[in-house]
């Protein structure tokens, strides 16, 4: 039985939800209430954080080590590119998206307007409501990422050579759980938008756009696969 731990707008655990899907893995979504310290779930992951993936008796924990274990162990429809230089490419990508962006973008906006929890994060809201400054850097970072999203998809089939891979997963993970929130200014870039448009509409993608967060309605073009 194969489960992966998980919450809704973590951009880590999107990724890895929508690389099972790529893969056809079977695999239950499980919602962990991390910040409950479950016994059960800190004797899997002692350091109380998602994602964590368990595949029978084999746990695997964290968001760079669960990907590595996937190709290793379901090597079918791989999602690192065969070839060597590609590869070290989305493996920067997949790092950029899911640490860069997520300081740069993804912490200082969603994290204002949704608990840290939600995220997969610990970190407690700060006291005072909304940081304004940490908004606008927020802004002014994710049309910098937009830029280079668009400039790879642009020049190239898939954001890290001709098939999608890692990179692509954890980019579109990061945009689709600030677009949950209404924080993507598609118009700034056409390009990355059709981008996400094209991987919105994979099948994989179905599961994300139908779940929502309690208390918190997704954007109303969220789930629109062309809008």
């Amino acid at each position: 039985m194969r489960e992966l731990y998980h919450q809704t707008l973590s951009p880590a655990c999107r990724a890895l939800r929508l690389a099972l899907a790529e893969k056809r893995l079977d695999a239950a979504a499980v919602a962990e209430r991390f910040w409950d310290r479950r016994p059960e779930f800190l004797a899997m992951n002692p350091a109380g954080a998602v994602p964590v993936f368990r595949d029978d008796e084999i746990v695997v924990n964290g968001q760079f080590h669960i990907p590595e274990y996937l190709e290793e162990s379901y090597p079918e429809t791989p999602l690192w590119p065969a070839d060597a230089g590609w590869r070290r490419e989305a493996r920067r990508l997949y790092d950029w998206f899911l640490v860069t962006f997520q300081q740069e973008v993804t912490e200082p906006l969603l994290m204002q307007k949704v608990h840290p929890r939600y995220c997969g994060s610990p970190w407690l809201p700060r006291p005072g409501g909304p940081d304004i400054n940490a908004i606008r850097g927020g802004m002014d970072a994710v049309r910098r990422h937009l830029d280079l999203i668009g400039h790879l998809s642009d020049t190239r089939s898939w954001l890290a050579g001709d098939r999608l891979s890692y990179a692509d997963l954890a980019a579109a993970a990061q945009l689709s759980a600030l677009d949950y929130v209404g924080d993507v200014p598609w118009q700034h870039n056409d390009q990355a938008k059709t981008w996400y448009m094209r991987i919105k509409s994979r099948p994989s993608f179905r599961p994300l756009l139908a779940e929502t967060v309690p208390g918190l309605p997704a954007s109303r073009h969220y789930a629109v696969l062309d809008f």
